[in-house]
């Protein structure tokens, strides 16, 4: 290979390392401002009915943007694959998009602020993760945050938070007849179905987190003992 050729690809690699970096970063200071929205919200109303009036739009265009995380995947700049972060995105861009942007009484739901905090939280380390190992070596710190965390904080946005307000929206998907004219079937049945499907799918997501863990952290374990 010629010293041309590999200048090329070194300069292609300096490229592709930048706009994933600056990529990470745009999301993790999105959110940070919404996590800081919601909670700047709850301090001074000390309700939680004020988490998508404060942070909602913000967070429906982070989740839109995120889709270009299934397009890293397929075409290799990113490990990830497609399927994972395709089923991920996917959800959560149908619960925000489809369900709690176009039914106005589930915005103010207790499941609603569960969601959006555990979501803002999660995604805070995550981004923060991914943007400094785009640049070197995250803190331990980070790194342990970014495959710990979501012991907790996943099953908590998905089950008291995104299964609970589905259900929650089933009454009002039901009287308003939600979709009928744009689908050949019934979003009501639709959603009860998911909501059965949902906590398989989900484990799927979960355990694959925990197979992440043990590789990255028992790494970092390996080579501190070395």
């Amino acid at each position: 290979m010629g010293k041309a050729k590999l200048t090329e690809l070194s300069l292609m690699a300096k490229l592709q390392a930048l706009y994933l970096f600056s990529y990470n970063f745009l999301q993790f200071l999105g959110w940070t401002t919404a996590l800081f929205r919601i909670l700047s919200n709850l301090i001074s109303t000390k309700l939680v009915t004020g988490a998508y009036a404060s942070a909602g739009e913000l967070i429906c265009l982070l989740q839109c943007c995120a889709f270009l995380e299934v397009i890293h995947g397929a075409i290799g700049i990113v490990p990830s694959g497609v399927v994972l972060p395709l089923m991920q995105w996917s959800g959560r861009t149908h619960f925000v998009l489809a369900i709690v942007r176009q039914i106005v009484e589930v915005k103010e739901l207790p499941s609603m602020f569960i969601t959006f905090s555990a979501w803002s939280l999660t995604e805070v380390i995550r981004y923060s993760h991914y943007a400094l190992s785009c640049i070197g070596s995250p803190p331990y710190l980070i790194t342990y945050l970014r495959y710990t965390a979501f012991i907790l904080l996943y099953p908590v946005g998905v089950g008291p938070g995104e299964i609970w307000l589905m259900y929650q929206a089933l009454p009002f998907i039901k009287r308003g007849n939600l979709y009928a004219n744009s689908l050949p079937f019934s979003y009501y049945n639709f959603i009860k179905v998911l909501l059965v499907l949902y906590p398989l799918l989900w484990l799927k997501l979960y355990l694959h987190l925990f197979k992440q863990r043990r590789s990255k952290l028992g790494k970092y374990q390996k080579t501190k003992k070395i």
